[in-house]
């Protein structure tokens, strides 16, 4: 009786694909199989034809049967790309996502790069606004906070291993502000949780792994982003910037409480697929 071949690594792509489906299923397929192969996906399209070792045929079975039960597959992998940087990611962050980039370009166009500024990122997760920041601005100090202790040593560990020394870590609770010791900063920005804590979408998808204090906030998803908002002020310096990434349902009540509380220059950027994501404003000079 002959053996039966061990099948090709475009086999095993195409016939994950099929198993997963929708639209990102190809691309999926081919970062858990090259996460076992610890290769890059150039790699990939060489080596097409090479054939799947029985052990990690068996390795990229486990995670595929993982991601068909709904696990991101950012965590199956623990790595997310977000700005140039390459992050690690687990379940105690969110999983960096490409929309808010925009808060980012949004920021940068706001810090002139040949001064020594002070920035803060609140609830910074895997560190991902922070480190793309420092990273741009290399004269700027950030000051990165989270509420989960877990997140805050990935945070660390990824400006480590980007070797951004202008980043530093501090630990806050409920008090969004209270980590920053009443400094003020040039620019604040936040990706705080903002979906509303009875949607639907919480028990749905890849947000049923991630974890539910950083993206549900109170029965309009608000309660943070009043907080934060609120006290804002107290720690800008005159004319200093807050930037916040918010649902696509929520510019106009966010802009109306920048303007209640003094803030000027308020305007809501939308993102690429023409939806409402971040709301900013200015602290009067």
């Amino acid at each position: 009786m002959s053996l039966q071949p061990e099948p090709t690594l475009r086999h095993v792509v195409t016939d994950a694909s099929t198993r997963l489906g929708g639209v990102d299923a190809r691309h999926e397929a081919e970062l858990l199989l090259l996460h076992v192969l610890e290769r890059p996906r150039s790699w990939l399209f060489a080596h097409a034809t090479d054939p799947l070792a029985t052990v990690d045929q068996a390795a990229f079975e486990a995670l595929l049967a993982r991601r068909i039960a709904g696990e991101p597959v950012a965590y199956l992998t623990g790595r997310r790309g977000f700005w140039t940087l390459d992050l690690e990611v687990d379940p105690a962050t969110l999983i960096p996502r490409p929309e808010t980039e925009l808060l980012v370009e949004l920021a940068l166009e706001r810090l002139p790069p040949d001064r020594a500024l002070q920035l803060a990122d609140l609830g910074t997760g895997s560190g991902a606004i922070a480190l793309a920041l420092a990273s741009e601005r290399p004269l700027a100090q950030v000051l990165a906070t989270d509420a989960s202790p877990g997140a805050l040593a990935v945070a660390a560990r990824n400006a480590a291993r980007h070797e951004l020394r202008n980043v530093c870590f501090a630990e806050g609770g409920h008090d969004w502000y209270a980590p920053l010791q009443g400094a003020r900063f040039d620019l604040i920005a936040s990706n705080p949780p903002y979906i509303a804590s009875d949607d639907p979408h919480l028990v749905q998808g890849d947000l049923r792994f991630e974890p539910a204090t950083a993206l549900a906030s109170g029965a309009d998803g608000l309660d943070d982003i009043r907080r934060i908002v609120a006290g804002g002020a107290d720690h800008l310096q005159p004319g200093g910037w807050l930037l916040i990434e918010h649902g696509w349902d929520q510019g106009d009540a966010i802009r109306a409480l920048f303007e209640q509380a003094g803030y000027s220059d308020v305007q809501t950027v939308q993102d690429l697929e023409q939806r409402d994501r971040v709301t900013l404003g200015r602290r009067p000079a």
